[in-house]
């Protein structure tokens, strides 16, 4: 149940957003290109960042460069 404390955790790692083009879903609502990002937790394919709207979201890293 680690989803639950996220806001709490500390940061991993900072990545910068360097596009918003999504194929499938729409992520310009909740992301800016050029903004930097607090990743919260990260897997294989998806860092968990706390995004624009104050909420922790999984995005695909390919959306995303280590600041």
């Amino acid at each position: 149940m680690i989803h639950l404390k996220w806001h709490e955790r500390e940061t991993l790692k900072k990545v910068k957003c360097v596009h918003t083009d999504a194929a499938k879903y729409i992520v310009d609502r909740a992301l800016t290109a050029g903004n930097i990002y607090d990743v919260k937790n990260e897997t294989e394919e998806f860092y968990f960042i706390l995004d624009n709207t104050g909420k922790v979201s999984g995005f695909y890293k390919d959306y995303f460069q280590d600041a």
